[in-house]
């Protein structure tokens, strides 16, 4: 009689969870540099008004890409603003519904049952 095998240790299955485990660790190993789009390499200038004017080139292309991040971030968080004061001011209004509610219910309580019924 043969025994079998647990379903992890099958050759197969191992062979899946080893790919699922390099495929899961691969975002963490640490990846060679990567050049920044727009930024140019400076140190490959030998003359040093062109290595000046490549720096400066990249300090500004640096700036503009701050810039334009700022003015996304800030778009995005007036509209976060907008929408919790849309948010809160429902809120507000459930509120108030709930309260009117509960005070025609407590009303409709004190009341009794109307004489009508059985």
């Amino acid at each position: 009689m043969r025994r079998e095998r647990p379903p992890l240790l099958r050759p197969h299955a191992c062979r899946t969870f080893a790919l699922a485990t390099v495929l899961l660790m691969a975002p963490l190993a640490p990846a060679a540099a990567q050049d920044i789009r727009g930024l140019e390499v400076c140190t490959a200038e030998k003359q040093m008004d062109r290595r000046t004017a490549c720096l400066q080139a990249n300090v500004e292309f640096l700036q503009q890409a701050l810039s334009k991040l700022d003015r996304e971030t800030d778009a995005k968080i007036t509209a976060a603003t907008r929408d919790l004061a849309a948010a809160r001011a429902e809120i507000a209004m459930l509120k108030s519904t709930i309260e009117k509610l509960g005070s025609e219910l407590a009303h409709v309580k004190a009341k009794g049952d109307p004489p009508g019924k059985k």
